[in-house]
């Protein structure tokens, strides 16, 4: 197989040279983006807004980078993203574009309006067969996602302390996933209600299909037998008292992740960008962020997600571990220090985030043998 072309630049530059937001719109240039086919259509760029709180997330000046060059060639861009599944400020659309608003994603600051594509309450869902999953048969994929007629990631490159590495990848089968699509990723079982939180106001009842919710002494409970794992009843909750199982082992939640990418990577022309800059420990999902665990690396761009996480992957791992960060300060203890060359790992030692490319690899949605070609 002819190895995929991804595409890089680094973060260095001076006067009289091209700044770092003219950098990224030179290399997407030149890595292809143009070949989307954007006039008239719709183009989803899925970006992680960040939890407020959290300040490791990418700058929107990047997302306007990639939303003129849409406009430029008369697409018509939005920003998006789904809602959590977690308790914080972006478990339903008015609370995230409230989050997106505070970190800057404004149509002023980014040139284009911000749609969350799992609605209001992260029910609006597109069921998009995946006919070859190993363990997604239908993914919930939120519905302005797979309305949209190109897609394009916009992906901070960091750690995960799930997957371990939060990439091109977890930006996409995760992120797109609706509240329930997310349930069903980190979940072999079922929600439960947490009795010591609920209200008794019946919501969960109401939008359950299947009779699986009864309320008892102004209490909701859930019948396993009835539910089939819909989520519908963990976005309804006003009080946040439904909870998912959250007890899937971190090698399938990688492989249900490359399988909820392939539902939307197979059905609409596709391109992808990361950036390996202010590389935290941890997810921009959490409301803070820890020192870096390696220096700012670069930007790299492609058509190929796989090799694109795969590039960046093997780059962070030449990268020497800062010092006073978690990996550096457990080097320095002389902790497991064996493991030390693969600093996600090293990081996160119960993750494996090569399970997740293989699974991509072995689905057909990219090679993991990539040219680098450096972009001036």
């Amino acid at each position: 197989m002819e190895k995929s072309k991804v595409y890089f630049s680094d973060f260095s530059t001076a006067p009289n040279q091209r700044n770092l937001l003219e950098k990224l719109r030179h290399l997407v240039k030149v890595a292809g983006i143009e070949q989307l086919p954007l006039k008239n259509r719709f183009t989803a760029i899925k970006i992680h807004f960040g939890e407020p709180g959290n300040l490791a997330y990418l700058r929107p000046n990047y997302a306007k980078v990639i939303v003129d060059i849409v406009k430029e060639n008369g697409g018509k861009a939005f920003l998006t993203d789904c809602n959590t599944l977690y308790v914080g400020r972006r478990k339903n659309a008015l609370d995230h574009l409230d989050a997106a608003y505070e970190n800057g994603f404004s149509p002023f600051s980014t040139g284009c309006h911000i749609i969350i594509a799992d609605g209001l309450k992260g029910t609006d869902e597109a069921l998009v067969p995946v006919e070859d999953g190993e363990y997604v048969k239908e993914a919930k994929i939120g519905q302005a996602v797979m309305d949209a007629d190109n897609f394009i990631s916009l992906t901070h490159f960091k750690g995960h302390e799930a997957t371990g590495f939060g990439g091109t990848f977890k930006n996409i089968g995760m992120g797109c996933g609706s509240r329930a699509g997310k349930m069903e990723m980190h979940s072999a079982g079922k929600p439960h209600v947490n009795q010591s939180v609920c209200v008794g106001c019946g919501f969960c009842q109401k939008n359950c299909a299947h009779g699986a919710i009864t309320i008892t002494d102004k209490k909701a409970s859930i019948d396993h037998s009835k539910c089939v794992g819909c989520g519908r009843c963990i976005g309804a909750c006003p009080m946040d008292a439904v909870e998912a199982a959250g007890d899937e082992v971190n090698d399938i939640l990688n492989c249900k992740i490359a399988e909820y990418s392939a539902a939307i990577l197979r059905n609409k022309p596709c391109f992808h960008i990361s950036l390996i800059t202010d590389v935290s420990p941890n997810c921009d999902c959490h409301s803070e962020n820890d020192r870096p665990i390696i220096p700012d690396v670069g930007m790299l761009a492609s058509f190929d997600p796989v090799a694109l996480d795969m590039a960046c992957a093997d780059l962070c791992l030449a990268q020497p571990i800062i010092s006073d960060s978690v990996p550096g300060e457990k080097a320095a203890k002389g902790e497991d220090c064996e493991h030390s060359h693969d600093v996600f790992n090293y990081t996160h030692p119960d993750t494996n985030w090569r399970s997740g490319i293989e699974h991509a690899v072995k689905m057909g949605l990219g090679n993991k043998e990539y040219e680098l070609i450096t972009v001036k």
